[in-house]
């Protein structure tokens, strides 16, 4: 079974550094921590590493057993591997629906961080004031205009689609291994700023001393949709990674490293929030905006340090936006390549499709012109809370159902080459049973609950 995507990862390490992107993104440093914070804090952090590493990092491992088992992108990958049983691959065809749905939301949110960070170089950021309302204001007249949102997100579209044009080898591989570490370094700066800032001690306490009173079925819904959503599972991008990983490729091992990378860029980027949005003086519950809205006001309170601080933060987050939405493309451009278009034209074909789909979305956020459609909020909700948990329950009970156990052990194993234990006993028992179990509960419970 072959990819028509005839190219590949050059390295291991440069696999790694390719799927850490793409579950190393915005996801954490934009969304966790809002997401955290509406939650309370400490007790949703306990229950999303619990979802982390017993269903998504589970999930990652069977994508690119799925990937590279098949050298196919979803739509083809189910069934190769199950041909008497071809609705499966309408599950391949709704994880690329979701990631199409996904990127719609990237862009509008990187529109958003690519013009934060341009106010932050030209200093225009810093002009608007030090009161925190001045800065809500700011944010809900920027995200509900017309004009200077959509062109900040398809110029940030642009520069994801010129380096999934490059290659995955040229393009994706070359710029994750560069941006990887850039993001790490400029995240662990930001944070020991943050943790010297008077009143920084209640931000940690929010973070990492659980409340369970505070916890709704709802919240554990959203804490296993963000365990998903950050780490790129259940929506067909780990598959078409896992087809271009060498053959040689320890899959448990890089799993397992994207999984602790994935986790501890999230809790650096709590560390980052939440002792500053504490120290200020501002609510932890600000929602999409609260890096926004509540961050510049820290920023501002630094004095002249504060505009670095502000040129760090945002290029910061810009680099992660950059790596989720570079897979987030090529997984769909991967799709129209296996049917037969050359990747020029298919980068073209889903810029031009997903740019209108965010510019509309962006039209109706807030105050917008089309606000009447809820149109980002119903791709919010549906992105971070449905679609990836659907569509990975599904790929699971493929994965631990339908798909040859000595096919995920050949795999796991490298071809019988490395050495995996009991792990095969344990890994089996958490793919047949528990990551399926889990996920249907907490999706009834979550739907049921609200």
């Amino acid at each position: 079974m072959t990819n028509s995507n005839t190219n590949g990862f050059n390295s291991s390490f440069g696999a790694i550094m390719a799927a850490a992107g793409s579950a190393v993104g915005l996801g954490n440093i934009w969304r966790f921590p809002y997401i955290c914070g509406q939650y309370g804090g400490g007790a949703f952090l306990a229950v999303y590493i619990c979802f982390v590493f017993l269903i998504g990092m589970v999930l990652m491992m069977s994508e690119f057993v799925i990937g590279r088992r098949t050298k196919m992108t979803p739509a083809k990958a189910y069934v190769a591997l199950r041909p008497q049983r071809p609705v499966w691959r309408w599950v391949g065809i709704l994880g690329l629906l979701t990631s199409f749905l996904i990127l719609a939301i990237y862009l509008v949110i990187s529109g958003w961080t690519l013009n934060y960070f341009w106010d932050s170089v030209t200093g225009a950021l810093g002009r608007i004031g030090g009161e925190a309302g001045a800065y809500e204001e700011h944010f809900g007249c920027f995200a509900s205009g017309a004009v200077r949102p959509v062109v900040f997100l398809l110029i940030f579209l642009g520069l994801t689609a010129a380096i999934v044009i490059a290659g995955v080898e040229k393009g994706i591989e070359r710029i994750s291994k560069l941006l990887m570490p850039i993001l790490l370094v400029l995240l662990v700066l930001i944070c020991v700023r943050s943790l010297t800032l008077d009143g920084a001690s209640k931000g940690l306490e929010y973070l990492f001393l659980p409340d369970f009173s505070k916890l709704t079925g709802e919240g554990v819904l959203a804490a296993l949709g963000q365990a998903l959503f950050s780490l790129s599972v259940g929506m067909g991008v780990m598959i078409v990674y896992g087809s271009y990983l060498p053959v040689d490729d320890n899959i448990l091992k890089s799993s397992m490293w994207i999984t602790v990378c994935d986790t501890v860029i999230a809790i650096l980027s709590g560390v980052a929030i939440f002792p500053a949005v504490f120290a200020c003086g501002q609510e932890p519950t600000g929602g999409p905006g609260l890096v926004y809205q509540v961050l510049p006001v820290v920023f501002n309170s630094l004095g002249g340090f504060g505009g670095i601080i502000s040129i760090t933060f945002f290029l910061l987050l810009t680099l992660a936006a950059l790596t989720s939405a570079i897979s987030l493309l090529e997984a769909l451009t991967a799709w129209l390549n296996e049917r037969g278009m050359k990747r020029m034209k298919g980068v073209v074909l889903v810029s031009l499709c997903v740019a209108v789909l965010a510019a509309l979305a962006s039209l109706s956020f807030g105050d917008g012109i089309l606000n009447n459609t809820h149109l980002y909020n119903i791709l919010d909700k549906a992105t971070g809370n449905y679609l990836p948990p659907i569509c990975a329950l599904l790929t699971i009970i493929f994965f631990g159902w339908f798909m040859k156990k000595d096919d995920i052990m050949d795999e796991l194993s490298n071809h019988g080459t490395v050495k995996i234990g009991y792990f095969k006993v344990f890994y089996y028992f958490l793919a047949r049973i528990v990551a399926p179990a889990a996920l249907l509960i907490v999706l009834v419970a979550g739907i049921v609950g609200k």
